[in-house]
């Protein structure tokens, strides 16, 4: 259960609410006009609860539950517990996110400025910002409808935020314009010099870094993570992109829509990533590369060349998975003889 000194719960909610929103088919005998107080795991729900069942690693979990409603799939109805109400739809982990956030809705702004907080007189704040202790909004920055600026952070000169966007505590943002429902978590650097430099034997010469961040609607950035603007052209994030803790994007990377970006991720200057791309923890793109829409990168690849639209790539240098898979295993059959010869 959601620790209540943490998350503030919207509810209860009637299954029928629930049902409409996800668009689900109740099972046979449900009473829409239930109302159930909160959202639990199959283990520790009860007859007020609403839990969800997607792996059906944990179908024992869902045959042994107490939980008053399920979100399941179709074809799991068979064997769920007696008087359990089911929401049945084909993809009940992407329902059980939107009931979950029916629950816990995103905190919203309602207007609560610290008097610990530096705006300047220049800057645009709608009338329901949140701006937490601590936090400087500089010359000309704006920050639309909704938003929260958390403690500590920094939101630079002429930046724009847009509506209904989080900004977590000791975030720097410079250069950089957002769009809607944008999160980006602690201790984010946004907008910072990319690292470019002309090198010589005499030294090497700082290229002045002249390009801007745009973030699109939806983006989320994970805590800690770095991007660096555009050196002339501009560093760009597309809609709905998800980017976990501690990547780095450096200037000039463009990257496409709904793409996932687990941690530790670094891609280097001028590469483009197309849409619904994902890319496994640890893994690293040269620069000035093309990675195309749908591709799959695994977790610690080093990708040096282009990789095709749908290729599914591992290992360093990245090549297809099956070929990987292969080689590797040729690998460690080649390590056992040796073994084996002693």
């Amino acid at each position: 259960m959601a620790d209540s000194r943490f998350y503030r719960n919207a509810g209860p909610f009637s299954l029928k609410d629930i049902a409409e929103l996800i668009g689900a088919d109740f099972s046979a005998g449900a009473d829409p006009s239930k109302m159930v107080d909160d959202v639990l795991p199959l283990h520790l729900a009860a007859a007020n609860h609403v839990s969800f069942l997607d792996n059906k690693k944990y179908k024992n979990e869902f045959i042994n539950s107490n939980a008053g409603a399920c979100i399941v799939a179709p074809e799991m109805a068979e064997i769920a517990p007696e008087g359990m109400t089911l929401l049945m739809t084909p993809t009940p982990y992407h329902a059980y996110g939107y009931v979950a956030q029916m629950f816990y809705p995103t905190p919203m702004g309602t207007g609560n400025i610290s008097p610990h907080a530096h705006i300047d007189p220049t800057a645009s704040v709608a009338d329901n910002v949140d701006i937490m202790p601590g936090a400087v909004i500089g010359v000309g920055a704006e920050i639309k409808s909704g938003s929260v600026i958390g403690a500590n952070a920094v939101i630079g000169d002429g930046v724009v935020i847009g509506e209904n966007s989080q900004i977590g505590a000791n975030v720097g943002i410079s250069h950089t314009l957002i769009g809607d429902r944008v999160i980006i978590h602690q201790g984010a650097q946004i907008g910072q010099d990319g690292y470019g430099f002309a090198m010589s034997p005499k030294g090497h010469v700082k290229i002045p870094q002249l390009g801007r961040v745009i973030i699109g609607n939806d983006v989320e950035i994970g805590a800690n993570s770095t991007i660096d603007r555009g050196a002339g052209p501009d560093t760009e994030i597309g809609d709905g992109t998800k980017i976990d803790n501690i990547v780095h994007l450096a200037h000039n990377v463009k990257i496409g829509r709904f793409c996932i970006i687990t941690a530790q991720v670094g891609i280097s200057g001028s590469t483009e990533v197309g849409d619904f791309v994902a890319m496994g923890g640890q893994s690293g793109l040269a620069g000035h590369i093309k990675i195309g829409t749908g591709a799959q990168i695994g977790a610690q690849c080093g990708v040096l060349r282009d990789v095709a639209p749908g290729a599914k790539v591992a290992g360093t240098p990245a090549r297809p998975v099956q070929q990987w898979l292969k080689e590797f295993a040729d690998l460690e059959r080649a390590a056992k003889k040796r073994r084996d010869r002693g």
